[in-house]
C-alpha cells in the first residue's frame, strides 16, 4: 500500500481524541501482517497505543513516533491530484502512513526502527505518558508532526490558564444591588492582554490567545460567575509568567494553572532545513525514549481546519527523509 492510499485509510477511520480503538486496531493489525512484533499497550478503557518492532532487533536504538488521535470534527478523506484531505490528512495520519513505509524500507537495507503510535495528544498526552513508563531504552526518538519537512530547533510550550471572577447578583435594574463577576473578568483580561510577553531571539515571543469566556445568568440579572480560558504558548521556564497573571488579575479574579508543558530546544542535523515548531507535541512527555528530534510532513497552518490537506510530495519526500535521518543517526 502506498503512502497516498494508506493516508486515506487512516483519515477514514474517525478516531477523535478517545476514540481511537478502532484506529489502533488497524494500525496494529497492518503492522502484524506485515511482520512486525506489534503489541497493543492499554492506556485508558479501550484506547492502546501501538508499539512495533522487527524481529531482528526487539531493541531498536531509533524510534519513529507520532499520535493517532485527531481533533473533531471528522471530515472524510479526498484527493485530486497533488493533495490528500481529510481530518488527519497532515495532523498526523500521513506521518504514520510515511513512518510505516520508511520503516519498511530500511528494514529492507537492515536496518531496524521501532514505531510508537500513541492516542490522547491533542488533549493532554496520555499516551505518552503511559509510554513513557515503558521505555524500550531507545536512543533517538523521531517525532512526526507538521513542519513541512523541516526539522525543528524548538518546540514552543504551553501554559494553559483559567481565570475565575466572582460577583453578587440583582436584578438588572438595579446594578448598583449586586455586583458584575464579567465587569471584573473584562477588566481583568484586559490587563492581562496589556503584559509585556517576552521574546527570545530565534524563537519568537510568547503568546496569548483568550480561547473561551463564559459566564452570567440572564440578560437581566447582575452576573455572579464569570471565567476564561486562556492558553499561553511559552518560549522558556513559567515561573515568572505565573506570578505576574496572578499579580496582574489580584483584587478582580484568581487564577487556576491548568497545565504546562514546557518549551524544548531540539537536537538539528547539518544540512536539514529548520524550523520553529510554536505549537507542543508528546516530546516533553517521552523523556524515557532517547534524544528527540522533530520533523514531518504537512503544514501546522492547515491543521485543525474544515480544509485541513497534505501535499502528496511531501509525503513522498517524507519517506526519504525520514530514512536519511535514520541512516545519520546510525553513523
Amino acid at each position: 500500500m502506498d503512502v497516498v492510499a494508506r493516508t486515506r485509510q487512516l483519515v477514514d477511520i474517525e478516531s477523535i481524541t478517545g476514540n481511537e480503538a478502532l484506529v489502533g486496531d488497524v494500525i496494529h493489525g497492518e503492522l502484524c501482517s506485515l511482520g512486525y512484533e506489534a503489541n497493543k499497550i492499554p492506556v485508558e478503557g479501550n484506547r492502546c497505543n501501538v508499539y512495533a518492532t522487527s524481529p531482528q532487533q526487539a531493541r531498536p536504538d531509533i524510534v519513529f513516533s507520532t499520535h493517532m488521535d485527531t481533533v473533531p470534527p471528522f471530515i472524510p478523506s479526498s484527493e485530486d491530484a497533488t493533495r490528500v484531505y481529510g481530518r488527519g490528512s497532515c495532523d498526523a495520519k500521513g506521518i504514520i502512513a510515511v513512518q510505516i513505509a520508511a520503516a519498511e524500507r530500511l528494514r529492507e537495507e537492515g536496518v531496524y526502527v521501532g514505531l510508537l503510535f500513541l492516542v490522547g495528544e491533542e488533549r493532554n498526552s496520555l499516551g505518552a505518558q503511559v509510554a513513557n513508563q515503558q521505555s524500550p531504552g531507545c536512543k533517538f526518538l523521531i517525532n512526526g508532526e507538521p513542519t513541512e519537512n523541516r526539522i525543528a530547533i524548538a518546540s514552543k510550550g504551553t501554559l494553559r490558564v483559567n481565570v475565575i471572577a466572582e460577583g453578587r447578583m440583582a436584578h438588572s435594574a438595579y446594578p448598583e444591588l449586586g455586583e458584575s463577576a464579567i465587569d471584573k473578568l473584562l477588566e481583568a483580561l484586559h490587563r492581562l492582554r496589556a503584559m509585556k510577553l517576552p521574546t527570545e531571539e530565534g524563537i519568537g515571543p510568547c503568546t496569548l490567545n483568550i480561547g473561551v469566556i463564559e459566564g452570567g445568568r440572564a440578560p437581566n440579572v447582575i452576573p455572579d460567575k464569570a471565567r476564561a480560558q486562556l492558553l499561553y504558548r511559552l518560549i522558556g521556564p513559567a515561573d515568572e509568567l505565573r506570578r505576574e497573571i496572578e499579580q496582574t488579575v489580584r483584587g478582580l479574579a484568581t487564577v487556576e494553572f491548568i497545565l504546562e508543558i514546557p518549551f524544548i530546544r531540539l537536537r538539528t542535523l547539518d544540512g536539514l532545513p529548520t524550523m520553529v515548531a510554536a505549537f507542543t507535541t508528546d516530546i516533553p512527555a517521552l523523556t524515557n525514549w532517547g534524544q528527540p528530534l522533530l520533523v514531518g510532513p504537512g503544514s501546522i497552518h492547515v491543521a485543525h481546519t474544515d480544509g485541513e490537506y497534505v501535499e502528496k510530495k511531501q509525503l513522498s519526500d517524507a519517506v526519504d527523509l525520514y530514512c536519511s535521518i535514520a541512516r545519520k543517526l546510525r553513523g
